[in-house]
């Protein structure tokens, strides 16, 4: 090996690794790394790469189902379409975050976010048919939350637009705790078939390693270790050299050539180039397959011609792609590439080392053994304790506790947590690729048509303050939510994503809510038969200012056997029926949306929730969906059940008379908010089918009319639905 200048232990706690990290590199080198190895090794060993304090709870989730094709390990989950029939359509799907990168530069974060799930899409084969985000920012009151919420919106709709992928749904969050540290997640889907599908371990001793799609330059340098794995601080617009910058156009053609590569039978696994680079694919990939690599960086084509070979291995340059091949198919593999203009090089061979060994020409500039590098990253146990004093200060107050109902009611419909999301999704192409049927604002869930009559339904949720105030609940509760979507589809659950964003996990209470969110996030999928199938965590979520609510962002795929039987959320006709589904008894106010606008602290807990008894209600109005007979379905969320009967209206554009009889609690009935609760709409007899079925339903009033009217005891809350609009647009005023 060339003789290089050895870095220190102060050069390992600046590249992100512990003292004792270093030692144990040393250890696990027999000596002390070089410049090379220890840029590798803090990549590979940092928390974006290696989960080292998370890594032990995931192992808990339930991850086995009778849909599951392809769980947790590799770039995206897996599932059958018809896992009781005959179909070998696969839908791959997985959600990821950008959360740093965006609060450093939010175009650019976002949109490479985005590209980033994408290629984790085809990285197995599969044809990108579709894009979700979930999105948290500070009070709509900051400039600087406006901002990210801006460009960040921006770069997402930039991304997938020019890709051609529509962008189905979402939803967007404003609270305090994410003023220092928004949270950019997006989810993407793709469809494939089992002799199409593809997996990313190396084989074949001899077998040579081709790099393809963009040239390698020193944007997103350390990106996994500098933003994705500590907290933030007063400088970060230092570090927008390490987020990364991207190219739709160039990805589109990465796109296009995998699927020719992988129709034509060439390849023998593939991988995509995400957070850290050359170092985690070509490394994950020699784990995976056994085998040892041998890479040489003077081959890698470059932006930048002056390129110091670790600058190589962890450079984050967007858009690049690597395969393996069998040595007779390399010319045909590198003509394909030409063909689409993402050149392919030769870099690198599979060898029976198991060893990562690096060269620049004939010099060797690094070698670890790979199970070193990728599989020996030490793990930690967390320490939670249930903080003793809240962690949240209680929000300033917008709303008078003494507000009428009516009053009440179009503050909340204006408030940024549920104000329309139109001013957002008019930014982004939903229909794209011409399978969407049911766009955002039409029904619960977005969905999809496939080829056989069938279709996918998807949604993506999580109400980080309900977490904040009971992790375990909270994450039941979002699990919950997304079904109910589902459910309101027509859909029913095959596989779940989640993405687990939280605070730093070193202090005892962001343990606690952590392991807490897991365990809740565990027992729901496993109730649900809905199992894990992959997903991200983002850790170190934290600032002076403390850290974000806990938010386990959760992404669920359904399918519903007749996609023109789809559901919708609005009211339809005139003289229809309208139940209350679920809800014997109205939740309560605490964590809900009014109690924000009260400026009222989180509780310290929620309500139990019965599971069994939840999932039976989706059951019934998912089968109500199905048949036809109800015409309208929408679960109770935010705003409780007033926003959920104005929403139903506005979808709609009709009005509704409806009468709760004497509830003792007439704002915890209109604005409570817990799960398991619908609205729907149908004839009489389709109200009487569903209440045939076992579940709690309240016969309230009926459609029609141009005013919304809800007698709640004492309470009258009347409101024409011209007013309903104003108020619903609110946002558009704050984001023009």
């Amino acid at each position: 090996m060339s003789e290089i200048t050895l870095p220190g232990v102060e050069d390992a706690i600046a590249l992100g690794l512990t003292a004792d990290e270093y030692a144990l590199v040393s250890d696990k080198l027999g000596r002390a790394p070089n410049q090379v190895e220890l840029a590798m090794f803090s990549l590979m060993w940092s928390e974006h790469c290696a989960y080292k304090h998370s890594k032990k709870i995931l192992r808990t989730l339930p991850t086995e189902g009778a849909a599951v094709v392809m769980g947790p390990g590799e770039n995206a989950g897996a599932v059958s379409v018809d896992p009781d029939g005959d179909s070998d359509l696969i839908c791959v799907f997985k959600v990821e975050s950008h959360n740093h990168p965006s609060a450093v530069e939010p175009f650019q974060g976002a949109a490479t976010g985005v590209g980033g799930i994408l290629r984790d899409i085809f990285a197995l084969g599969a044809r990108p048919i579709a894009i979700l985000d979930s999105l948290r920012f500070g009070e709509p009151t900051s400039e600087r939350s406006r901002y990210l919420l801006d460009r960040a919106v921006a770069g997402i709709g930039h991304y997938g637009n020019s890709m051609g992928v529509p962008t189905i749904g979402g939803e967007v969050y404003f609270e305090g705790p994410y003023e220092t540290n928004c949270l950019v997640n997006a989810m993407a889907m793709g469809l494939v078939t089992q002799e199409t599908m593809i997996k990313s371990a190396a084989v074949g001793v001899g077998n040579p390693i081709i790099l393809f799609g963009a040239s390698t330059g020193r944007d997103g340098i350390g990106g996994a270790s500098v933003l994705a794995s500590a907290e933030l601080g007063d400088d970060d617009a230092d570090k927008r050299p390490t987020v990364q910058v991207g190219d739709p156009f160039e990805e589109a053609k990465l796109v296009e050539c995998c699927l020719e590569l992988l129709a034509e039978g060439l390849l023998v696994s593939l991988q995509d180039l995400g957070a850290a680079g050359l170092t985690s694919s070509a490394s994950e990939m020699a784990s995976k397959g056994e085998v040892g690599i041998d890479i040489d960086v003077a081959k890698v084509p470059l932006r930048e011609g002056d390129m110091e070979p670790f600058e190589i291995m962890v450079s984050e340059s967007q858009e690049r792609m690597l395969c393996v091949c069998t040595p007779e198919n390399v010319d045909a593999v590198v003509a394909i590439t030409d063909k689409w203009e993402v050149h392919g090089t030769v870099i690198g061979t599979v060898t029976d080392t198991r060893a990562m060994r690096i060269f620049r020409g004939n010099d060797l500039v690094g070698e670890m053994p790979v199970e070193a590098l990728v599989d020996d990253c030490p793990l930690y146990d967390l320490q939670p304790e249930k903080p003793s004093a809240p962690l949240y200060a209680a929000p300033e107050a917008t709303l008078d506790g003494g507000a009428s109902a009516t009053d009440t009611l179009l503050a909340l419909l204006a408030s940024p947590n549920i104000a329309s999301r139109l001013p957002l999704f008019e930014q982004y192409d939903c229909i794209v690729q011409s399978r969407t049927m049911r766009r955002p604002g039409e029904c619960d869930a977005a969905v999809l048509a496939l080829p056989d009559g069938s279709g996918l339904a998807a949604s993506i949720d999580c109400n980080g303050r309900r977490v904040a105030a009971d992790p375990y609940t909270g994450a039941i509760e979002a699990a919950l939510e997304c079904a109910a979507n589902l459910a309101c589809a027509g859909a029913k659950p095959l596989g779940t994503t989640n993405n687990l964003n939280f605070g730093n996990p070193e202090k005892p209470e962001i343990a606690w809510q952590l392991t807490e969110a897991v365990r809740g996030l565990g027992d729901a999928c496993r109730a649900l038969e809905a199992p894990i199938v992959g997903g991200n965590v983002s850790l170190y979520n934290q600032g002076a200012d403390g850290p974000i609510y806990p938010t386990p962002v959760v992404g669920m795929v359904g399918a519903l056997p007749d996609v023109d039987a789809a559901g919708v959320l609005g009211f339809g006709e005139e003289g229809d029926q309208v139940a209350l589904v679920g809800w014997e008894a109205a939740p309560p106010l605490a964590a809900s949306e009014l109690a924000k606008l009260r400026g009222e602290a989180l509780p310290d807990g929620l309500p139990e929730v019965d599971l069994d008894a939840v999932i039976a209600v989706q059951a019934a109005v998912r089968e109500g969906v199905r048949d036809g007979s109800l015409a309208s379905a929408h679960d109770i969320a935010e705003g409780g059940f007033a926003v959920a009967v104005a929403e139903a209206c506005l979808a709609g554009d009709i009005g509704v008379t409806l009468k709760l009889d004497a509830p003792d609690d007439a704002f915890a009935a209109l604005f409570g908010e817990g799960p398991g609760g619908f609205v729907v709409s149908g004839d009489a007899e389709a109200i009487e089918a569903l209440a045939a079925k076992g579940v709690p339903v309240r016969i309230l009033g009926e459609v029609g009319g141009d005013v919304l009217t809800i007698a709640a005891g004492d309470e009258l809350v009347t409101v024409p639905l011209e007013q309903l609009a104003a108020g619903h647009a609110a946002l558009a005023k704050l984001f023009p």
